[in-house]
């Protein structure tokens, strides 16, 4: 799970992370309310957004009086704000950050994540930091430096004095960053984050070191002992189809394809998708339905892969232990009268009751392909998608 800056700067003050004076706002009014409490001649008006590259696309402003405030807040608010990381169609902008400007002396990047290799959390900095961090890391990776701990043990404080030191932060204001560093560390371990990233850290001229941005994501099965992030939760920016599947507790990830796909395992999940592509297809989602999944879970999911008018055909790959085979056929037979199904459907059961399952498919009256095995089921449907 995504949060947006104002609220991942929200979490990172519990760590006592120096942040500049700012406010979120959801109105012109109120961002320009917000500039004159706090104070000063120089403003930054920031759009919030799930998604990286935002002052590239336009949607951070620097604002020298309020009426320039009130200018970039009425620009943006509203705006559907492309990045990189949007897309073509982008975000629309419904709430602005307000902030107190600073005077930088030079900005680096700092974040925390899961290092699966080691099975420890990496913190990597970076004295070249700011929008083009992205370019540093496919070109000069070397220049990205990391320090690795157990979590169970956390990040010691000699180690964030040497990553300091190694992306370069000045002698004097090391301890002031390793500070920082080790509350980013300690945030991402306590938190159950997945990321936690702050691009730019920067120093500033007059003695500071500051995070000046933050990004956050959380490890969605670890929601449950943290109700003060679920609440942060903003579903207008996430794909209406995922938030739709969590209802049901079903694992959906929304692609780029053609061929919906509904399987009972995430292991063979990911391998029907690599079939798909290696017979010359394109999967249009990730779609586990668990191994205990019911009628109505399975019509849900169904319903789901339907919903998506990219979908030219649907590949249902079910291998029955705790899953039964007939309570898929029941729920792909629901699904499919429920929607009028219009899409070519392939099936392929093996295990628990699966002679049950074919049985009730044959029966139904739908045009259902069955195939023999994971190969016969690929070719068929990358058949029917072409049409």
């Amino acid at each position: 799970m995504k949060i947006h800056e104002y609220q991942a700067k929200e979490v990172l003050r519990r760590y006592k992370t120096p942040l500049l004076q700012g406010r979120v706002a959801y109105s012109v009014e109120e961002a320009v309310n917000v500039a004159r409490e706090i104070g000063g001649e120089v403003w930054v008006v920031k759009a919030q957004i799930h998604a990286g590259g935002r002052g590239k696309g336009g949607g951070v402003k620097l604002a020298r009086s309020i009426d320039e405030v009130r200018k970039h807040a009425e620009a943006i608010l509203g705006m559907q704000l492309v990045t990189h990381q949007t897309g073509p169609e982008g975000k629309k902008v419904n709430q602005l950050l307000i902030e107190a400007g600073c005077n930088i002396d030079h900005e680096y990047y700092l974040a925390a994540v899961l290092d699966r290799e080691t099975a420890r959390v990496a913190v990597m900095g970076s004295y070249e930091g700011g929008m083009d961090i992205e370019e540093v890391a496919a070109k000069t990776p070397g220049k990205i430096k990391k320090e690795f701990f157990d979590p169970s043990e956390g990040m010691h404080g000699f180690q964030a004095r040497r990553l300091a030191l190694a992306i370069g932060i000045p002698q004097a204001l090391v301890n002031k960053a390793a500070g920082l560093i080790l509350g980013v560390a300690k945030c991402f371990v306590e938190e159950d984050a997945s990321l936690v990233e702050i691009n730019p850290l920067v120093t500033t001229k007059d003695g500071g070191v500051l995070a000046l941005d933050a990004k956050m994501s959380f490890d969605d099965n670890a929601l449950f002992r943290h109700t003060d992030i679920e609440a942060y939760r903003d579903v207008t920016e996430e794909v209406p189809e995922e938030t739709e599947a969590k209802k049901y507790d079903l694992s959906y990830i929304k692609l780029e394809g053609n061929i919906g796909c509904m399987v009972n395992g995430a292991g063979l999940a990911m391998s029907t998708m690599d079939i798909i592509k290696l017979h010359g297809g394109s999967p249009a989602n990730f779609l586990d339905v668990g191994g205990g999944a019911s009628t109505e879970r399975v019509t849900a999911a169904f319903k789901l892969i339907l919903s998506d008018k990219a979908v030219k055909a649907v590949l249902v790959n079910i291998f029955g232990g705790i899953m039964k085979c007939d309570v898929i056929a029941a729920g792909v037979i629901a699904a499919a009268k429920e929607t009028k199904l219009q899409v070519p459907v392939v099936v392929r059961l093996e295990g628990t009751n699966v002679e049950k399952g074919r049985k009730l498919l044959d029966e139904s009256g739908l045009k259902i392909q069955s195939a023999t095995d994971l190969t016969d089921a690929a070719k068929k449907v990358v058949a029917a998608a072409k049409g």
